[in-house]
């Protein structure tokens, strides 16, 4: 049917017409939404110019489909490591450089030696070089501290932060319904 073509992937937006994510990227393969559209649980805005073929019928595969029922989003977002990079917009809190994912850790804020939890208000993401300079010291005795103070986003502030990451693929009929910097935008 689609065999040695691409995925066609479908942007998924909630009933209120916003990605369900922006990082990553809200979407679903062309199978399920498919799937969805004969279940009567989307609504198609856009199509890409393929089509799949049953006996009976022909389609065009959705490129863009809105939820017809709004899902709410958590307002505190899970603390998970990726969280906490985008949270910092992937750069080490202590000298400032982005690196990608694989090269970052998170650092304790106050060690946890001294007492320091795991938590939002604790953790920074950090580069290799700036943990192990850092260790298990308190910031003070460095003077080291994080460039903001860590606290807990709402997940609209990791759904900004993810704006500033388009995914490598951006087909052109989800442009109306993504709303990236300017000037990361091509």
């Amino acid at each position: 049917m689609l065999a040695g073509s691409p995925h066609y992937p479908a942007l998924v937006l909630n009933a209120d017409f916003r990605p369900l994510s922006y990082f990553p990227l809200s979407l679903w393969s062309w199978q399920d939404a498919i799937k969805a559209v004969f279940l009567d649980r989307v609504s198609v805005l856009s199509e890409y110019d393929e089509e799949v073929r049953s006996p009976s019928r022909s389609l065009r595969l959705p490129s863009v489909i809105a939820l017809k029922d709004y899902i709410p989003t958590a307002r505190r977002p899970a603390f998970t490591r990726f969280n906490v990079f985008l949270r910092d917009n992937f750069s080490c809190q202590y000298c400032l450089d982005r690196l990608p994912t694989h090269d970052l850790t998170f650092d304790h804020v106050i060690p946890r030696c001294k007492g320091g939890r795991t938590t939002w208000e604790n953790v920074v993401t950090a580069c290799s070089p700036c943990n192990l300079m850092k260790g298990s010291r308190m910031p003070h005795e460095l003077k080291m501290y994080p460039r903001r103070t860590p606290s807990q986003p709402s997940t609209w502030e990791l759904q900004e932060n993810g704006r500033s990451f388009p995914p490598n693929y951006l087909h052109e009929s989800w442009r109306d319904y993504l709303y990236w910097d300017s000037e990361l935008d091509t």
